[in-house]
């Protein structure tokens, strides 16, 4: 017998739903840093054992849009409510239960087996944690409640068996092989946001987009030409710094991320160019790659 199913991973910004896709899946799929509004697009990772594959989906934070980019940003969660097998509902022992209540609604009606995940408990106690619990058993009463800390691995282990019997019987749905839906490009544009969130203040990471020009790759090497969009010239002086160095440390930051993550010798070049309102430019939007379709 062979089990096959999308487990999706949905939730408010900031709770903790890459860190927790990338200890399920084992490899750096989503990146994952401190700054809410970090996942934009849906990113799917494969776990494949002999008997079964969970294909994960990791899903920007649910959150009321402001631009046409955060419009996309929530049809790609409300599109994992669509084609789920299993629903993971991420949470935190800080985080308003009621903070989103038209999409907890929309949880609320699922009639596939819900798993609501606390995160962060290495952050609370005992006590605070039974009234988190309760607070939201009135809420999504017929989910299953877990508490784990993705980031300590605590609990993962116990939800990753319950994923698996809970898992329709299924053939896979992908080769056993795959590691992801998303092609390399992607993962080349995901890291040099990873850097720029973490290298740059304010609101420069929200303005920014990446876009890869060129990928060629041969048995040792990947020579990369990547574009950093912004909205304004002044946001490109902040990009490239005093003397290139700001990109420069951007660059060679992600180089060396890259390198890891494709086990070859990287050249990396990078350009910045402005784009005036990318943000609510459907056309634009489309070609960065926020179309759920």
């Amino acid at each position: 017998m062979h089990k096959a199913g999308f487990v999706n991973i949905v939730g408010n910004p900031n709770v903790g739903k890459s860190t927790l896709m990338n200890q399920l899946v084992g490899e750096r799929i989503s990146i994952a840093t401190f700054k809410a509004q970090t996942t934009r697009h849906r990113i799917m990772g494969i776990v494949n054992d002999e008997d079964c594959q969970i294909v994960f989906s990791d899903t920007p934070g649910v959150l009321k849009p402001n631009y046409k980019m955060q419009e996309m940003m929530l049809a790609f969660s409300e599109s994992a409510l669509a084609d789920a097998d299993i629903l993971l509902y991420v949470t935190d022992v800080v985080e308003n239960p009621e903070k989103n209540m038209d999409f907890l609604d929309k949880v609320k009606k699922m009639s596939i087996p819900v798993l609501l995940l606390i995160n962060k408990i290495d952050e609370s106690n005992q006590e605070t944690l039974g009234t988190i619990v309760e607070k939201w058993h009135g809420l999504l009463p017929n989910a299953e409640i877990l508490p784990i800390s993705a980031k300590n691995k605590f609990g993962t282990d116990i939800l990753m068996k319950r994923i698996k019997e809970l898992l329709p019987e299924s053939p896979a749905y992908f080769d056993k092989e795959q590691l992801t839906d998303k092609p390399a490009k992607f993962f080349v544009s995901e890291i040099v946001r990873e850097k720029i969130l973490r290298y740059y203040d304010k609101e420069i990471p929200y303005s920014v987009e990446v876009a890869v020009e060129r990928f060629k790759e041969d048995d040792k090497h990947i020579h990369i030409n990547v574009v950093i969009y912004v909205e304004r010239d002044s946001q490109k002086g902040i990009i490239i710094g005093h003397q290139g160095m700001a990109l420069k440390k951007v660059s060679s930051e992600a180089r060396k991320s890259l390198e890891k993550f494709f086990d070859k010798k990287i050249y990396l070049e990078t350009f910045v160019k402005v784009d005036k309102d990318w943000r609510n430019s459907e056309r634009e939007l489309n070609h960065f790659g926020y179309n759920p379709e």
